[in-house]
């Protein structure tokens, strides 16, 4: 029998127009008067934050926004975060956007009332304190970062990719509205969908996976699956816009109790490097990390295709597996994620540097097969030259 545990003391509150009773739901926790939106300047010129900001002042409550949240989170503008934190003697911390605003909020309700710089609390040289009350609301549906344990900060300096993992950094609060990702670019949409599905993916079947997280991985991969072409298709769609949602939401519950692995830990690499958005670069690297991982574990993999209907109950679990890959690409090449090739700045001098980084991933050892450096090499090499992603004979 396996021994594990499963805690998720965050409040989920789903449904549209949910946004707008923010001033209730502060009410109901308790939360100060002060309160710091954590929020991307695309996110305050499309106006999200706009209502929610005069009905929080409507309600009595003191409102400071920051904006300085860019993709890919710099510890040095987390710093900046803190620092008005303390100045504005904030209580609440509240954010608004994507991963990059929710990773960005979470370590400045860490640092604001703590002190110390990320790397501190990453690097094991600063225990957790207790953050300040944390409450995220995600306008895409993709990181899951409204439920995590986790905020990946950037080093500026070394362009190192820190996790920041506490139980102390799961937001007491979600809140997710449907109404606020409407709006998503098609783009924004494939990229941040991918990524929950990776979540899914990854935290199905990884080292540290359980009963539990295999089952809120199983129903985001299925509801993924069939909304993320409708919503790529009609950001209006308003039902796959929310079936996108839940999925993310999923998604990050069921890696928030388990973990990620080899995709993460790539495209984490190459997002310190390049600024590559998060969920492209995990995009890119999924089917080549599968064909990885399918040897020796044929069973799982051909349990999440058909899971997500590539693959038939009649088929066997090599069948199935070889069925997931050409699913993953058909579904990637569908929602036109571009090629590693493509990107910005990418080049083979640096798959070194990139090897390195990604060994250098805590999450490289939950992969469910071990992978060496020569491994993650071959991967690079694989996705840079855009071989198809077949199973090997």
């Amino acid at each position: 029998m396996m021994n594990y545990s499963y805690h998720c003391p965050t409040k989920i509150e789903m449904g549209e127009g949910k946004s707008k009773t923010l001033p209730e739901l502060l009410g109901k926790m308790g939360a100060g008067a002060s309160i710091m939106l954590v929020s991307d300047p695309g996110i305050i010129r499309a106006g999200l934050i706009s209502g929610i900001k005069d009905s929080l002042e409507a309600g009595g409550y003191r409102v400071t926004v920051f904006d300085k949240v860019f993709p890919n989170p710099r510890d040095t503008d987390c710093m900046l975060g803190a620092e008005e934190f303390r100045m504005n003697r904030i209580n609440t911390v509240a954010a608004i956007g994507g991963g990059s605003a929710m990773d960005t909020a979470k370590a400045i309700a860490l640092c604001g009332p703590n002190g110390g710089i990320p790397s501190e609390y990453a690097d094991g040289k600063r225990s957790y304190g207790q953050t300040a009350p944390l409450i995220c609301i995600p306008t895409t549906a993709g990181t899951g970062s409204e439920v995590t344990r986790s905020a990946v900060i950037t080093e500026q300096s070394t362009h190192r990719k820190m996790t920041l993992k506490h139980a102390n950094l799961r937001p007491q609060l979600a809140v997710l509205d449907p109404e606020l990702t409407l709006s998503v670019p098609p783009d924004i949409t494939a990229a941040t969908g991918v990524d929950a599905l990776v979540h899914a993916i990854e935290g199905y079947t990884c080292r540290v996976s359980n009963p539990i997280s295999q089952a809120l991985g199983a129903s985001a991969i299925s509801k993924i699956v069939k909304a993320l072409p409708l919503a790529y298709q009609n950001g209006e769609n308003r039902k796959a816009r929310a079936e996108m949602l839940e999925g993310s939401l999923l998604a990050g519950l069921c890696f928030g109790s388990a973990d990620v692995a080899a995709v993460h830990c790539l495209a984490e690499a190459l997002g310190g490097l390049y600024d590559t958005p998060h969920g492209v670069a995990n995009a890119i690297f999924l089917p080549h990390v599968l064909e990885y991982n399918i040897s020796g574990h044929e069973e799982i993999h051909g349990r999440i295709a058909r899971i997500a209907g590539f693959a038939a109950e009649k088929d066997s679990d090599e069948e199935a597996a070889e069925k997931l890959i050409k699913g993953i690409v058909e579904l990637t090449d569908q929602i036109n994620i571009p090629k590693l090739k493509q990107l910005p700045g990418v080049k083979k001098a640096d798959f070194e540097r990139i090897v390195e980084l990604s060994m250098n991933n805590n999450s490289t050892s939950s992969n469910v097969k071990e992978i060496l450096p020569q491994d993650y090499l071959q991967i690079l090499e694989k996705a840079y030259s855009a071989v198809p992603a077949v199973l090997s004979n």
